[in-house]
């Protein structure tokens, strides 16, 4: 599921955008304050998309896209009350990608959602795999929350195991197959190695560890995933 940030401050707005937005697929998390966004997207984060407004409190949205682009090329569009030319351009010159003036037609801003993120799908299912809230990143090894902050950084051993959970996920693994797919024929590791290896997932991933959802144990077999 796509995640998009919106930061609007008018309530009957963020109401409208964000169920129509939902009811399209995507996973919306609106902010209403500009300094509260900020200090959110001056950090690393995970959105497919950033829809916001120009006239925020505290901050104003052309600042905050002045921020992001220091560090992050995630689509923005702009929503505004100032519609000239002008601010247009000022938009566009800050990297925005695009400019709704408002009061504007809600189809038109689902159309512009739907192409700022057209071909993200596909891309996703290939680059991320979601576990619970958890999003992991296959590119970084990182691991975001469901506020789209990183909140852990895998071993490249780690980041191995994962995949091979995500390539045979629902069907159960035996421990030599895992042996042998992520430590190879040329090193000799137990298979307690591995156990402590689901410890580490399961106490990042699950609820409660004692009583797993994700990582199973197939006994005297190996493992079973599902995400």
């Amino acid at each position: 599921m796509l995640r998009v940030c919106l930061v609007e401050d008018e309530q009957s707005l963020v109401e409208l955008i964000s169920l129509n937005l939902e009811m399209e697929g995507y996973h919306v998390q609106c902010f209403s304050d500009g300094q509260r966004a900020l200090d959110v997207l001056s950090k690393p984060f995970h959105f497919d998309l950033i829809i916001l407004d120009v006239m925020l409190p505290h901050v104003n949205g052309f600042d905050i896209c002045r921020e992001i682009r220091k560090h992050d090329a995630t689509p923005i569009l702009f929503l505004s009350a100032k519609g000239t030319t002008a601010d247009r351009v000022a938009g566009l010159k800050l990297g925005a990608n695009d400019y709704l003036a408002k009061p504007f037609d809600l189809e038109e801003l689902l159309l512009k959602v739907q192409i700022l993120t057209q071909g993200l799908v596909s891309a996703e299912a290939q680059s991320y795999m979601k576990i619970g809230d958890f999003r992991i990143d296959f590119s970084t090894f990182s691991v975001q929350n469901e506020d789209g902050l990183a909140v852990h950084q895998f071993s490249k051993r780690e980041m191995e195991l994962l995949t091979l959970f995500h390539e045979k996920e629902g069907k159960v693994i035996s421990r030599n197959e895992i042996l042998d797919r992520v430590w190879g024929t040329d090193q000799f590791p137990t298979t307690r190695t591995i156990d402590n290896y689901i410890l580490v997932f399961r106490k990042l991933f699950e609820a409660d560890p004692k009583t797993p959802q994700h990582f199973f144990s197939i006994r005297g077999v190996g493992y079973k995933f599902v995400s």
